[in-house]
Parts: C-alpha cells; structure tokens; sequence
C-alpha cells in the first residue's frame, strides 16, 4: 500500500506540481488549498505526512501546524517563501520536522519526506525509562511523572538517544549521526532549537536533565548518575 501524504497549498502551480512528483514518486497524494480544507483531510485522511505551507488563506500555517501536533504526531514538512531565520524557528517550535524554503526542487521535497518516513518507520519498538520519564518507541507515547507529554518527530528521536547515553556527553554530530542516521538537513545550530524545546517539555519542578556541556555538547543526567 502507498503512503498517503497530504499537500496543503494554497498556489495551485505549486501544490499540482508536487502532487505529480509525489506520485511519480510512488506515492499517493491529496491537496487541500486552505488551511481549513487542510485540516479537514488531514482529519478525514490520517495522512502518513503532510507537507505544509506556512501562508495559507482561512487558517494559517503556524496555527494549523500547532493544531494538528495537538491532535496527531504526523510528520509534517514545512514549506515557506520567508528566509527570515525566526520565520524557521516559529515553523520549528510550532511542531514542524522539518522545513523547504521556496523557491525549491520538488525532488528535494519527495527526498526529505522519504527520509522522516524512513526514521518514523526505523524506531525500534520498545519502551526506555529513565528517571521520571518513559517512551515508547512503538506508539511514541511520552511521560513525564506519569503525565503524558507531546513531542514533535525530531524531538521524540532526540529524547530516545539521551535516553540510550545516559550521562554521556554527546556532541551535535553525534546526536545527528545517532537521532537521524546522518539524513539531516536542517540549519547549523537547528539541532540546538530541537533541544532548547525538548527541555521545554520534559523539566519537572524546575529540574533539567539535558545539560549543555559548554564546548563540548549535551548530556542526559540520569538522577543516580
């Protein structure tokens, strides 16, 4: 069966242009033309990724973005004409995994939703506990003190390698190399953002357990270590 991805777009050139490649590509594909619409078939749909542009009529990007995260953990590949660097971030933040800056390839844009299926599809099924927190790599379930906590894609890959290197310092690389099997595209510094937001959601009573390393990187600091 072929992955569903779903292309909210509100330039018809360019939503048909990618829904051929996509399709060339072997996959099936949907458009939706506004943001409600978009909501709507991504509801309707449970598309496997959705590729998103940030200025769409009736309900814009970043907020349809931030709904979706809250209903679903669909990859969702974000799609701007900004090159502003706090226009990525606010895409980032809002649950995105990743972004493309127009004007693009589409062959760019069928690779990397090839390479967020394939680290979604690569999780190895299985539950880690440390401390105060727990994962589950099968239904990518989070708790923090029992509470369940939302992560984007990026940041849920993230949390499982500290998890995995308790009281190891890793560096950017090697969290890219580890997180990502080195098909990462994001930005110098993108990994920092991911991490900045991670610790965001996982600090229980002022307590952080992903350290910064000054110089060197992060570490995850278990409570016996």
């Amino acid at each position: 069966m072929s992955r569903m991805i779903l292309i909210v777009e509100d330039d018809t050139r360019i939503a048909n242009w990618l829904k051929i490649f996509f399709e060339e590509a072997g996959f099936t594909a949907e458009v939706a033309h506004d943001g409600r619409a978009g909501l709507n078939l991504a509801r309707a749909l449970a598309p496997d990724l959705i590729v998103l542009d940030l200025m769409l009529p009736h309900l814009d990007g970043i907020e349809l973005c931030r709904t979706l995260r809250r209903e679903s953990d669909v990859p969702i590949i974000m799609l701007t004409a900004r090159e502003a660097h706090s226009d990525r971030i606010t895409g980032l933040d809002s649950g995105a995994d990743d972004y493309v800056v127009k004007p693009f390839d589409p062959e760019e844009v069928v690779a990397r939703a090839r390479a967020v299926l394939r680290r979604v599809n690569d999780k190895v099924q299985q539950a880690l506990t440390c401390g105060n927190i727990t994962i589950d790599e099968t239904t990518r379930r989070v708790t923090v003190g029992e509470q369940p906590v939302h992560l984007s894609q990026a940041q849920f890959l993230l949390l499982a390698v500290f998890m995995r290197h308790p009281n190891q310092v890793l560096t950017r690389d090697q969290l890219i190399a580890l997180a990502f099997n080195n098909d990462y595209d994001g930005y110098d510094r993108a990994i920092d953002n991911h991490i900045l937001r991670l610790r965001r959601q996982i600090a229980v009573d002022g307590r952080q357990p992903i350290q910064t390393v000054y110089g060197a990187g992060y570490r995850f600091v278990t409570e016996d270590g």
